[in-house]
Order: structure tokens, then sequence, then C-alpha cells
């Protein structure tokens, strides 16, 4: 009752130790977010977005003022703007922001101004080129006009002096009109015109079209820089800045949220960290106090066992030996996993030998020969008076009554003994025919010898016996008629033996059916040697049948993973393959050889 209350102590604290830590993985997956870096690629985002937006403003005031005269700086804003924009609403589902409405309205609204910018620019592009290439033609007007007065004598030239000077006039107008636009001067500029066309009649012919030219940019300037100035304004009042810093408000919201999770998640991190060390200091009290309770525990069983051991290697020194000298031949012939079955099956012999040897011992030890020496005493203590006392006394006349039943059972514990000794000698016969078996299969790899497949199977059979009988293994037997092949012992032996025994350990959970093991041995296609191997087991999954036969691959704890790989490998050697096949779990495996009878050694 108290190793139960102990087991399910430790049960329950292995249940929360593992409850623990699965909640701390938890919590530190949630706490490990990259948010903070994701929130910070956002704002970098917007940032440099706000900076293209500055750029472009510049660049327009810029074309405003005729510094530039390239409007490629007002295309290339745009363009990275929009890239821009596309990746930062890629973001959208890095951060997943908190008021998803909001920050839809926000971009969308965004979005839009960063549009109506672009629509506006290119206006005033189209527009302010005209009134650039204008106010750059007007001193050439002026110059022109200048030129045709020189060319007049003074008489001609003294009454037009006005027309020149309200030329030039207009002309200074103009160019201040370009810079500061206001209804006075524009009121003024028209009357310059008027003016100008009045006077253009009193002008020679040669006048006339450097005055109607001079008359027509002055009057685009008119007309244009008050569009270029309504267009400035506009593209300035385009709110792009307030919407880029509303989605800044936007992500510093979200971010404060998110790290208000995240320290939340911290301390409930710290918290369980807490008593998960709390609990791993407990268990390790706990294993401390196991630890010397064991050591006491081991070092009573050690004294208990001490003359037990003397008398159980006294008895298998010689077993041992033969044990050692079968694994140094194993070793060299490359046979571990025949070594191992030869072994395991000593070993179960081996026990039926301790058990005959102790059988014997205590027949011994309560033997009714020693009743005889009692009886032996009696008749030696009358000596002169054997007869009186065999036929008056009491005991005397009981004595020879007594003998004659202590024959008969000397007889019979004799021949118990008898019985006992002779399965002693069987036990230690079947120990050499293994250990003799074994031996014979030590010798050098590689050497081609006449072998018949059946009696080499069942030499593999009686290799796996013990095991097969201790689990209760039925082997069925399916041998045809083949011919003697030249081979290698040594690979087909291995082959045989893992195969049997991988059978076997296959069926160590069954419990629904009989556990049976059917072995094949036939020729197909005339020349090719099958030798099957089918069990009725846990079966193979689908995704097991590739990796079966790769080196290291085992569904076994105690498993190694080199047999079935070792089987594979001197199949090939013997120009041969080794295949598997499976329904599924729970339905079985079928192992199958197959070698060419003309080749089954291997390659030259």
């Amino acid at each position: 009752m108290r190793l139960s209350r102990h087991y399910v102590i430790q049960l329950l604290l292995g249940t929360a130790t593992l409850l623990l830590a699965s909640i701390l993985v938890f919590l530190y997956i949630k706490s490990s977010t990259d948010q903070t870096s994701r929130y910070t690629e956002s704002r970098d985002l917007i940032r440099q977005m706000q900076q293209l937006n500055a750029q472009w403003d510049s660049e327009v005031l810029k074309a405003r003022i005729a510094l530039t005269h390239n409007y490629d700086p007002l295309v290339t804003p745009l363009t990275q703007i929009t890239r821009i924009w596309e990746e930062l609403r890629q973001h959208e589902s890095y951060h997943a922001p908190k008021d998803l409405p909001g920050w839809q309205a926000s971009l969308d609204a965004g979005q839009a101004a960063i549009q109506d910018k672009a629509r506006l620019v290119d206006q005033f592009k189209s527009h302010n080129a005209v009134l650039r290439n204008s106010l750059a033609f007007l001193p050439t007007a002026e110059n022109d006009i200048q030129a045709a007065f020189t060319r007049l004598d003074d008489e001609q030239r003294l009454p037009l002096q006005s027309v020149a000077t309200d030329t030039y006039d207009l002309l200074l107008s103009s160019m201040e009109f370009a810079q500061v636009a206001s209804d006075d001067r524009a009121a003024e500029i028209l009357l310059g015109l008027n003016l100008l066309a009045v006077n253009k009649e009193r002008l020679p012919a040669d006048f006339h079209l450097p005055v109607e030219i001079l008359s027509n940019h002055v009057a685009l300037i008119l007309r244009e820089q008050p569009l270029v100035n309504t267009l400035l304004e506009r593209i300035a009042a385009v709110p792009v800045a307030e919407r880029l810093d509303e989605l800044t408000t936007h992500l510093n919201q979200d971010q404060q949220a998110a790290d208000l999770i995240d320290q939340k998640y911290h301390n409930y991190l710290l918290v369980f960290s807490t008593l998960l060390v709390a609990l791993l200091l407990y268990l390790a009290i706990r294993l401390l106090r196991s630890f010397t309770v064991i050591n006491r525990v081991n070092r009573a069983l050690h004294t208990a066992n001490a003359s037990l051991e003397q008398r159980v290697e006294k008895r298998t020194r010689q077993l041992r030996d033969a044990q050692s000298e079968l694994l140094d031949s194993a070793r060299q012939a490359g046979m571990a996993e025949i070594a191992t079955n030869v072994l395991h099956n000593v070993g179960n012999v081996l026990n039926s030998v301790n058990i005959s040897a102790d059988l014997v011992a205590r027949k011994l030890r309560t033997s009714k020969a020693l009743g005889l020496g009692k009886a032996m005493q009696l008749i030696n203590e009358h000596p002169d008076d054997l007869g009186t006392y065999l036929r008056e006394d009491e005991k005397g006349k009981l004595l020879p009554g007594y003998l004659n039943q202590l024959v008969e059972a000397i007889a019979v514990e004799q021949q118990g003994l008898t019985d006992e000794l002779a399965q002693l000698s069987k036990s230690v016969d079947h120990i050499k025919d293994i250990v003799s078996t074994q031996q014979s299969y030590a010798g050098v790899s590689s050497v081609l010898e006449p072998l018949q497949v059946s009696a080499l199977m069942d030499d593999a059979l009686r290799m796996n016996s013990g095991a097969l009988n201790r689990h209760h293994v039925t082997v069925v037997k399916e041998y045809a008629d083949v011919p003697q092949i030249m081979a290698d012992k040594h690979r087909l032996l291995l082959i045989m033996v893992n195969l049997i025994s991988n059978a076997k350990y296959a069926m160590s959970n069954l419990t629904d059916r009989p556990r049976q093991i059917t072995l094949s041995i036939q020729t197909v296609e005339d020349n090719i040697l099958q030798i099957s191997v089918k069990d009725e087991g846990e079966g193979i999954p689908a995704e097991n049948m590739t990796r079966i036969f790769t080196h290291g691959f085992t569904t076994r704890k105690e498993g190694h993973g080199f047999g079935l790989h070792s089987c594979a490998l001197a199949a090939i050697e013997m120009n041969g393959r080794l295949t598997a096949y499976s329904d599924g779990p729970g339905k079985g495996a079928l192992f199958t050889l197959q070698i060419p009878l003309n080749d089954a050694a291997g390659p030259a």
C-alpha cells in the first residue's frame, strides 16, 4: 500500500512538472514575439514616406521658383511612396492592429490624400511649365521690340518713346505679378495690355508681330499664375502628413497594448518559473533520498547474494569460458547477431541446470538414507541379544518393517535423483549442441561450400529455440524440395537468424491471436532461391516501409538498428535482394530473400 502510494505521488509530481514546463514553453513563445521590431519597421516606413512627402513639397517649390526645370524629381517621390505604401499594407498582417477598422480607414484616407496630391502635382507641372516658358520668353520679346525702336531715326522714335516705356513697364509688371500675384497688379497688367493694343496701331508694321507675341505671353502669365498659385495652395492643403501621423498614432497605441500583453506574459512566466524551480528542488531532494534508500537496499542485497554468487560462479565457470570463447569466435566472424541469440539460449538452458542442481542438493539434504543410520544405532545397542530384541521388544519388532520401508523410499529417491541427473545431463548436452552449432559457423566469411538450405534454416531455428519456446511461438515449415547450393554460410545464416528473431519480437505483445511464424523455402523462375519468413505480429506502417532497411532505424527500445541493414547488405553481396511487405499495423509482415542459384555466394 505504501509502495502504491509512493508511485501515485511520483506520478502526480511528474505530471505537475510536465504541466509547468508546458506552460512555461507556451508563455515563452507568447512573450518572445517580434512585435516590437515589426512596429518599428512599420514606423520606419511611415517616416520614409514623411521624408519623401517633404521632399516632394520641396521639389514643387523649386519648380515654382524655377530653380529646376526638370520635373523628374516630382515623379520619383510618388513612385517611392507608392512602393512603400504597398509594403506598409503587407505589414498589416504582422502587427494585427487592435482597431482594425480605424487602421483601415486611416490607410484608405492616406492613400486617397496621396492620390489627390499626385493629381494636383500633375496639374501643377503642366500649368507651371507653360508659365515658366512665358516668363522665360518675356525678356526676349521685349528685346525684339527695343531692337525695332533702335532701327528708327530720331524723328520717328520721338513720338513712340512713350510706347517703348509702356512696353517695358508691362514687362516689369508681369515679372512682379509672377512673384506676387494680386488683383491690383492684374488690373494694372490688363490696363497695360489694352494700352499696348491701342498703341500697336500707331506703330510701324515691323512692330506688330513682336508686340503681339509680348501681349500673348503677358496674357498667358496673367491667366496661368493664379492657377499655379491656387494649385500650390491646394497641394499644400492636402493632409498627407496628417494621415501619416494618424497611422503613426495607431501604431503607437497598438504597440503600447502589445507591450502590456507582453509584460503580463513575462509576469506569468516569472511566477510559473518560480513554481517550477521550487518543484524541481523538491524533486531533487526526493531523488537524493531515494538514492540513499536504493543504496541501502543494494548493499543488503549484495550481502544476501554474496554466497549465492559464489555458488553460481563455481557451477558456471566452465560455461562462462565456453561463452567467452563463443563471443570471441562470433566477433572474429562478424556474427554478432547470431552470437547474441546463442547466448540467450545458453542462458535459458543454464536456468534449468541451476534448478536441477538445487533440486538434487535439496533431496540429498533430506534423504531417507539418514533413517538407516538411526536403525543401525538401535541394532548396535543390542549386539548380544539382537534376536530377542527383534522378537520381543516393541521397537525391535518395528525395526524390520521400517528397514523394508526405508529400502523402498531410498529406491524411489535414487530413481528421482537419477531422473534429475539425466535431465541435468540433457541440459548440459543441449548447451554443448548450441555452442557446437555456433562454432561450426565461426569460419572465415565469403567461403563457398555446399549447403542444404532447409538444414541451415533448422540451425537458425535452433539458435532461436529458447526465445521461441519462451514466447510460445508456433513455427510452420513450408519447405519445398530445393537443390543443394554453393553459398556462404555466414551471410545466409545471418539473414535467417535475424529474420526469425525479428518475427519473434514483432509478436511479443500479441494477445488476441496465436503467435505463429511461417518459414518458406522454394525456387521461383527455375533459377532463383526464395526464402520467406512471415509473422502474424504488429505489422509495418506505410511510412516505415522505405526506412526498414536503413542503418540505425529501429522501432524497439532495446534495438540497435543494424540487424536488417546488415541482412540487406549480405543479400546484395550474394547478388540477391531482401524485401519487406506488410498490409499495415496489426496485420503482420513478410520478409523475402531472393538469391540466384548459380551465384549465391556473391560477386567474384
